[in-house]
């Protein structure tokens, strides 16, 4: 059995696939996780408050 060469060297990438990407990051991809990222957060704040009661001194 022979064996099949491989080309793993991924294809150049060029200025403007590199400026789409930047633009993607920049403008949708960070805002996302900033959103998500906070939500999340308060979130887990929500349920932890529920399961054991607002922050404070014991009544």
């Amino acid at each position: 059995m022979t064996a099949v060469p491989h080309h793993t060297d991924p294809a150049p990438v060029g200025k403007p696939e590199e400026t789409r990407l930047f633009v993607f990051l920049l403008v949708f991809l960070f805002p996302l996780l900033s959103v998500v990222t906070v939500a999340g957060y308060g979130f887990i704040v929500w349920i932890s408050q529920m399961v054991f009661g607002p922050p404070g001194p014991p009544s």
